[in-house]
């Protein structure tokens, strides 16, 4: 089993910044690949930022250059720092990790960038 709670999401003008810590408790997190959706009101659930065992990452266009995926297992935590937030950008932002039908999901965090 593994348990992930999100927070670090608010209210905040275009061009700033926010960071989206995710503490993950249960099994085997240290090399689990971590990951970060989003979803927009009216929208399907997209995937953001990825980050696996080794460190390597990939991102989704929209974000690449301004959002930052890391990772820091002696504290089980993954951060999505988040900069020149746009307000295209305003979503509820989740963590997951696992595999479908053994994945797992927090409970979200809303972000919400205001023009």
């Amino acid at each position: 089993q593994v348990q992930l709670v999100e927070s670090g999401g608010g209210l905040v003008q275009a061009g700033g910044s926010l960071r989206l810590p995710c503490a993950a408790s249960g099994s085997m997190i240290s090399i689990r690949t971590m990951r970060w959706y989003r979803q927009a009101p009216g929208k399907q659930r997209e995937l953001v930022a990825a980050i696996n065992s080794g460190g390597s990452t990939n991102y989704a266009d929209s974000v690449k250059g301004r959002f930052t995926i890391s990772r820091d297992n002696a504290k089980n935590t993954v951060y999505l720092q988040m900069n020149s937030l746009k307000p295209e950008d305003t979503a509820v932002y989740y963590c997951n990790t696992g595999i479908i039908p053994y994945d797992y999901w927090g409970q979200g965090t809303q972000v919400t960038v205001s023009s």
